[in-house]
């Protein structure tokens, strides 16, 4: 049953946003197949689906098919262990095919031999730790999604520093970090900040919170303000998109707590 699969605990949106093994896509390749519908499959499922990609989900239980049917362009109810079944749904023809089967490795195996076997095109394959990740990479498996490892590292993050809400981990040690605005700032505009000189980091945006009426009723939404400039002057509850240096990152918050 591919639908025995884990639960991500935290920011599950941020991760798909970022994913570093589907930065590679556009829009000239539409197509994707997603193989195994437990709660994984289905978020990147609906993810791709919402950025406008013809989507293919397969499971070989059809009660987690019919919970993603309404949200993809196909849901099929079979076996992707069988070769023959994966024929039938053309997935040669796909441009990327996910393999998110969770707790069934052998399943995962067997999967991405078949798919390996018909001469898909580019194959990305869940892992759960190094060892599964060292036997797919000596079948010839290149990309892997690990999503226990990346929620884990961002829980670590976290529950070491609450000031960070989530962040993307770059190479060469950058980082793109979403940070409670301190409150020493409060009131200070960015130029009395100067992110880049100051800090050596770079300021993407601001997420701001905003009292608006929605059915009658005052409510409190979060935005983006765009681009701010050097006079957008810092408020409570505000959240700093940065990108630079970990490090940089790092000692901005140490000393300004």
């Amino acid at each position: 049953m591919y639908a025995s699969d884990f639960r991500p605990p935290v920011a599950l949106s941020l991760y798909l946003l970022f994913l570093p093994a589907l930065k590679k896509c556009t829009m000239a390749q539409e197509k994707f197949a997603v193989i195994g519908a437990g709660h994984f499959g289905q978020a990147i499922s609906r993810a791709l689906s919402e950025k406008g990609f013809e989507v293919l989900v397969i499971d070989s239980n059809l009660s987690v098919v019919q919970d993603v049917a309404e949200d993809v362009a196909y849901a099929v109810c079979a076996d992707a262990t069988n070769k023959r079944a994966l024929l039938n749904e053309n997935i040669q023809n796909f441009d990327v095919v996910i393999v998110a089967i969770g707790n069934d490795f052998v399943g995962r195996l067997l999967c991405t031999a078949n798919l390996l076997d018909l001469g898909v095109k580019r194959i990305i394959c869940r892992v759960m730790g190094q060892s599964q990740r060292t036997i797919l990479e000596k079948m010839g498996v290149t990309e892997f999604l690990s999503p226990e490892d990346e929620v884990g590292a961002l829980l670590a993050e976290r529950l070491s520093n609450p000031n960070i809400i989530s962040y993307l981990q770059l190479a060469d040690d950058y980082k793109i970090a979403e940070i409670i605005a301190p409150v020493r700032l409060i009131g200070l505009t960015l130029g009395d900040i100067n992110f880049r000189d100051n800090h050596k980091l770079s300021l993407i945006t601001i997420r701001r919170n905003f009292e608006e009426v929605v059915n009658d009723k005052l409510d409190t939404k979060q935005h983006i303000i765009g681009v701010p400039d050097n006079k957008t002057e810092i408020q409570e509850g505000d959240v700093f998109v940065l990108f630079g240096k970990e490090h940089d990152i790092d000692n901005f918050i140490k000393i300004n707590l």
